[in-house]
């Protein structure tokens, strides 16, 4: 089973143990994650305007390096895939965006939106499925109470990344069943942590992930669960003192699967 990945810009600094731990954990369940060559950043954000080309235009390279590839394209930071599987509906849907894009990058074959862009979690549920990974499990989560936190960037807009149920959403909560923990359900789970929002008001990412830290903490987790570097380090910031702990999922994967 072998996907084109797509790592970000970082995954290879801030955030070394999403990527690590995800390859790790790849390997040891069967799936080969070729790196796409010569990537660039896809931007950190999506760019709402449609006139917007130039910042679509690496994402656009890097599903056409997946196309080439014959590959479907794998992506672990939810931001980049939010921006990556946005650009590519874009592509996909949007007749002005297609021509501008194609036009100036001026590619034999023009891109049409047509690879497709999966997160390492649909990867786990769809491809692999929690079955086989349960049976691959030597080292149990067993009494461990974790928080899933999803934040916006994985789930929102829901009729294009159609990732999980946005309201309720399920995969990394039966991913931890899998690995032996014991998922704990609170409200805010799928509420925005207000990383974006730092700049221009620091006093909302400390409010949000207050909320969220509390709301977690009075339901009995002992770590929140994330696949957004923006969110772990907001919530990890703001975790002193609270009892709750943060945690890339690749890294309880790893640890479950014996090779952290």
């Amino acid at each position: 089973m072998e996907f084109l990945y797509y790592p970000g810009c970082t995954l290879k600094n801030k955030a070394k143990d999403l990527d690590l731990y995800a390859r790790k954990s790849a390997e040891a369940l069967g799936v080969t994650l070729t790196e796409v060559p010569e990537w660039q950043c896809c931007g950190g954000v999506y760019p709402l305007g449609r006139d917007e080309i130039a910042t679509k235009l690496s994402s656009v390279r890097t599903l056409m390096a997946a196309r080439d590839a014959g590959c479907d394209l794998v992506t672990v930071c939810a931001a980049c895939h939010n921006v990556v599987k946005q650009i590519n509906h874009d592509m996909a849907c949007d007749e002005y965006v297609r021509t501008r894009v194609n036009n100036y990058l001026a590619p034999d074959v023009p891109y049409d939106g047509s690879v497709n862009v999966l997160h390492l979690l649909e990867v786990l549920r769809d491809r692999v499925g929690f079955d086989a990974i349960r049976e691959k499990v030597v080292s149990p989560l067993t009494g461990r109470k974790l928080g899933a936190y999803y934040g916006c960037l994985l789930l929102r807009p829901s009729s294009v990344l159609a990732f999980d149920d946005p309201e309720n959403p399920t995969v990394i909560e039966d991913l931890l069943k899998a690995l032996g923990a014991e998922p704990v359900y609170y409200a805010e789970r799928n509420e925005c942590c207000g990383g974006y929002a730092g700049i221009a008001d620091p006093e909302v990412p400390e409010k949000r992930a207050a909320a969220v830290l509390s709301n977690a903490k009075a339901r009995g987790a002992e770590a929140l669960v994330t696949a957004c570097p923006l969110c772990y380090y907001n919530l990890k910031k703001h975790a002193a003192g609270t009892g709750v702990g943060v945690v890339y999922f690749t890294e309880l994967l790893a640890g479950a699967l014996g090779v952290k």
